[in-house]
């Protein structure tokens, strides 16, 4: 998005911004390229949870194993229409860094968290065109099983469950002060990134993607700390957060926890695709996940807001057990 000409913002404000261009594609889509598929037993993977914490790393991973289809840079901006995309978006772009200049980089062909542009529909339409759209998105690489990675997916957990019952859900959990750290750092550097382009505000917003920058909202109310430029605001959200997704889902079956410090070891990695029915893991595959060593954060940290949300990460780790 960074580099896209004034012609080509233009085209992704009408597209993106004006729902029915996307959703009068999406029914010509299925009219040319929807076929009868049984999709709605078969395990897919939702990746979900706070950012910061692995999700994009573990997408990029399980998307090498070449036995899921998901959304890629390819779909923009039809994101509801992933064959007609496909068709229209030949041309490829170098890989590059990724805005957030973490060491990820991206082409047309990687994986993206996009599908919120259909999510943002309302639950009627979600629960009746679902398995309509991932057949559609299957079809146009020739997959059986669907790979999504979507931060809001949390919200949705009980619904997804119910239009497609074998689903899995992975929600990585990453040590509070190490992941709110990174947060405040995306915060600042995306605030800065989107007042010097507004088209990249505007383009996250489409895309659902308001975890930080201009237009962060926050996933739970404040309590204590409203400053989003103090360390404390992060960690204070990171407690919040993942409390209700201890309470909401450590009982079921098939949410998986993944603790992001674990995610270099081999033993691990190789426990979780077992879980999850992913086979052929070469510790090379590793190169996915950095280096998790923690970094010194010299912050005004209220100690007591870091502790709870250590006692939370701590019934994480118990749970791997």
């Amino acid at each position: 998005m960074q580099n896209y000409n004034f012609i080509q913002k233009i085209f992704h404000d009408l597209v993106l911004g004006i729902k029915f261009i996307n959703k009068s594609l999406y029914e010509i889509e299925k009219m040319i390229f929807l076929k009868n598929q049984d999709s709605k037993e078969l395990n897919h993977i939702f990746i979900s949870g706070l950012p910061r914490s692995g999700t994009t790393s573990i997408l990029n991973f399980i998307y090498s194993f070449n036995q899921h289809a998901s959304l890629t840079y390819q779909s923009m901006p039809f994101v509801l229409s992933p064959n007609i995309s496909k068709v229209l978006n030949k041309k490829n772009i170098v890989k590059k860094e990724r805005l957030h200049t973490d060491g990820i980089s991206y082409d047309l062909e990687s994986p993206e968290a996009l599908d919120e542009i259909f999510f943002k529909n309302n639950n009627n339409f979600i629960h009746k065109e679902l398995i309509n759209y991932l057949n559609l998105i299957l079809i146009s690489q020739n997959k059986s099983k669907y790979l999504s990675k979507n931060n809001n997916n949390f919200k949705r957990i009980d619904l997804i469950n119910l239009i497609l019952p074998n689903s899995i859900f992975l929600i990585p959990i990453r040590e509070p002060l190490q992941q709110a750290q990174s947060l405040l750092n995306q915060h600042l550097n995306f605030s800065r990134l989107q007042k010097s382009d507004d088209f990249i505000r505007r383009y996250m917003n489409y895309l659902g993607h308001n975890e930080f920058g201009l237009n962060h909202k926050p996933w739970n109310d404040p309590i204590n700390y409203k400053d989003l430029n103090n360390i404390n605001y992060w960690v204070e959200q990171w407690s919040l957060f993942y409390e209700h997704i201890f309470y909401q889902y450590h009982s079921y079956e098939n949410c998986y926890f993944i603790i992001y410090e674990e995610l270099q070891n081999s033993y691990y990695v190789e426990k979780l695709l077992n879980k999850i029915n992913l086979i052929n893991f070469k510790n090379s595959s590793l190169k996915f996940f950095k280096n998790s060593n923690k970094k010194i954060i010299n912050s005004e940290l209220n100690n007591n807001n870091y502790q709870k949300s250590l006692n939370i990460y701590e019934k994480f780790i118990k749970l791997q057990n």
